[in-house]
């Protein structure tokens, strides 16, 4: 007589994921492999995610890649292996994508706010301070502030509100008559001929006027044809409504003169 091999057959009956051990003549036992669970005859995947997120991070996703193994990334707005994650403040890197006139400040987990510091105007991306200080920053209009600051006018930087016709940093470079008029020392009423004090208009609030008192004291005529705003029927309006805190800027393409 021999003993009976009961797992010489259709692996014993047993899972085809289970081991069939021989115990005592025509007896087996069946056990699941490693990564499976059950009695034997059913053996079932371990999925490690179903307890304490499978060893990942509380702000990390488990995510099941065999029987019993797991890889843990982190969720966005974190960063680490998974098994640890931390928070990114996205305020932390280039202010969060805000103006640097703007304060960041984080939200939810992918999100954060931006609004424009004290003496700013703007939508917290692109904030502007006072008109002076707009001169300067945009290379159309800078060499005004340069002249600005050479004769120490600070008119606009004031309250306000304030209506600049800026003749643009080309036109002021290129026109000989700006070193006769500073070398006559008139320049300083040149600059002010193009300063309009009282009144933030835009170019649709100038479309309906015909004349506005400079802060030099002179009339500017403005006439409207062929879709373009004229200054004394000479400067046309090339670029328009740049707004600060106490005024608006337009630019000219061509120097007011009283």
């Amino acid at each position: 007589c021999s003993a009976i091999d009961a797992c010489g057959s259709n692996n014993g009956g047993c899972s085809s994921k289970a081991e069939c051990r021989r115990t005592t003549p025509g007896n087996r036992a069946c056990v699941c492999s490693a990564g499976y669970t059950g009695d034997g005859i059913v053996c079932l995947e371990i999925n490690p995610c179903l307890v304490n997120n499978g060893g990942c991070d509380r702000n990390a996703e488990c995510t099941q890649t065999g029987p019993n193994q797991a890889v843990c990334n982190c969720l966005r707005g974190y960063s680490g292996d998974g098994k640890t994650c931390t928070y990114i403040s996205m305020c932390s890197q280039n202010n969060g994508g805000c103006s640097e006139f703007a304060i960041c400040n984080d939200t939810e987990l992918t999100d954060r706010t931006c609004t424009c510091k004290p003496n700013y105007i703007g939508d917290g991306f692109k904030c502007r301070g006072n008109i002076f200080q707009e001169l300067l920053r945009n290379s159309n209009t800078s060499r005004f502030y340069f002249h600005l600051e050479a004769l120490s006018i600070r008119d606009i930087s004031g309250p306000g509100p304030f209506t600049l016709f800026v003749p643009h940093t080309d036109i002021l470079n290129s026109d000989p008559r700006v070193k006769d008029w500073t070398a006559k020392g008139v320049m300083a009423q040149v600059l002010r001929y193009h300063m309009v004090g009282c009144a933030s208009l835009l170019y649709k609030d100038l479309t309906a006027i015909t004349n506005i008192t400079s802060l030099q004291g002179d009339l500017i005529h403005i006439s409207y044809s062929q879709n373009s705003l004229v200054l004394n029927n000479k400067a046309e309006i090339v670029l328009s409504d740049t707004v600060g805190t106490n005024g608006v800027i337009h630019v000219i393409n061509q120097i007011l003169v009283p």
